[in-house]
C-alpha cells in the first residue's frame, strides 16, 4: 500500500521581520550578560531599599546620620551603577529578541518585558535630578522617601519580567 504524502514546503519569509543568525555561543555570552545586569540592577535595589530601611528605624541624630552616609556615598553611584545595568539589560535584550525566535514584539511577554524594562529607567532617569541633589545637600534628607520608592518599584517590575520570562505567558502578539 502506498501513501500519498505532500512535500513540505516552507513558508516565505516575511518582509518586516528582522532577525539575525548569531552564532550559539555569541547568543549564549549575550544571554549571560543580560541574566547578569538583570541581576545586577535587583542588587542595587535591594541594597537601596535595605540602606534607607536603617534610616528609618533610626531616631534623631542616627537617622541624619544614615542619610547623610546614603546620600553621599550611594545614591549616585547607585544610581549610575544601576543606569549602566538597566542599560546593559535593554541593550542585550533587544539583541536577544532579533536574533532569537521570540523576536522583539512578536510574544506578549517580550513586549512586556521591554516596557517594563524601558519604564524602569525612564523612572530612574526621571528622578536623576533630586538624587543629585539629595547628594549635594540642596534637598532635605527626610526627602529620602523616592529612593526606596525607586527602588522598591524597579525591583517589582524586575522581579515581574523575571517571572514571564520563565513562563513566557499570553502567546503570540499577532497570528
Amino acid at each position: 500500500m502506498t501513501t500519498l504524502s505532500t512535500p513540505r514546503t516552507t513558508p516565505p519569509p516575511r518582509a518586516n521581520r528582522i532577525r539575525w543568525s548569531i552564532p550559539a555561543r555569541l547568543r549564549k555570552s549575550i544571554l549571560v550578560t543580560h541574566v547578569a545586569s538583570a541581576g545586577i540592577w535587583i542588587g542595587i535595589d535591594v541594597v537601596s531599599i535595605i540602606t534607607v530601611a536603617i534610616g528609618w528605624v533610626r531616631e534623631g541624630e542616627a537617622r541624619t546620620s544614615a542619610y547623610r552616609a546614603l546620600a553621599d556615598y550611594f545614591v549616585v553611584p547607585l544610581l549610575v551603577a544601576a543606569l549602566i545595568a538597566g542599560a546593559i539589560c535593554l541593550v542585550t535584550g533587544l539583541l536577544l529578541g532579533m536574533a532569537t525566535k521570540w523576536g522583539l514584539v512578536r510574544y506578549w511577554w517580550v513586549a512586556v518585558k521591554l516596557v517594563l524594562n524601558v519604564a524602569a529607567l525612564a523612572m530612574m532617569l526621571a528622578f536623576l535630578g533630586p538624587f543629585t541633589e539629595l547628594a549635594s545637600g540642596e534637598q532635605p534628607l527626610e526627602d529620602i522617601w523616592f529612593v526606596s520608592f525607586l527602588a522598591a518599584t524597579a525591583m517589582s517590575f524586575l522581579s515581574f519580567a523575571m517571572v514571564i520570562s520563565v513562563f513566557k505567558p499570553w502567546g503570540r502578539v499577532r497570528k
